[in-house]
């Protein structure tokens, strides 16, 4: 789980890279679609990683680049006044779509077992339904579990860049991905229920 002293101290970092992008004219929902981008080609790569196993580390450097840009929108919107109701809509689908399209791609090329990837997909996209459901409630998730998408998508990299020396990285890896993101989804169900059960 990021504490919340790294979050802050990331955001920091890159107001600078916040700035620069502003200069150039993008807004928060153009950085947004960036971000989508990069992780539709990580996705294509971890498809196609049988023609070259060194596809596998530049997925993992896509996916961590998808990271940051998704990180950048929301501080370009903060700093320069842009935070919209859509833009907070749009960010929280497109992750969505990239997450799906990750995991979808590393189960389809045959990274991991099917079902362990499947489970895997379906946890993820709980974790972030279980949040958006609670805070709809009233009850903040932030930081609720072990398994949060930044966590996810930093061990998913992780994984992608030593698959070349270990090829059953991703293969086990996924494995625990999938337990891990559904005892993230068991804890903030329990959350929810202590914090609504007065």
């Amino acid at each position: 789980m990021v504490s919340g002293k790294l979050k802050e101290r990331f955001n920091q970092w890159i107001k600078a890279e916040a700035r620069f992008l502003h200069r150039l004219g993008l807004s928060p929902n153009d950085v947004t679609a960036l971000g989508l981008l990069l992780s539709l080609c990580s996705a294509l790569l971890y498809l196609n990683w049988r023609r070259s196993p060194l596809m596998l580390p530049v997925a993992g450097v896509l996916l961590l680049s998808s990271g940051f840009f998704d990180a950048l929108d929301g501080a370009i919107a903060r700093m320069f006044g842009e935070v919209t109701t859509f833009g907070g809509f749009l960010d929280s689908l497109l992750d969505r779509y990239s997450d799906a399209a990750v995991l979808a791609a590393i189960t389809l090329g045959g990274l991991c077992d099917p079902f362990w990837g499947l489970s895997a997909l379906i946890g993820s996209l709980l974790v972030s339904y279980s949040r958006a459901r609670a805070e709809a409630g009233g009850v903040r998730m932030a930081s609720i579990g072990f398994a949060e998408r930044a966590e996810r998508m930093v061990f998913i990299a992780f994984l992608s860049l030593v698959s070349p020396l270990w090829m059953g990285a991703l293969w086990w890896g996924m494995i625990l991905l999938a337990l891990m993101v559904h005892v993230t989804v068991i804890q903030r169900a329990h959350y929810f229920y202590k914090s609504t059960r007065g």
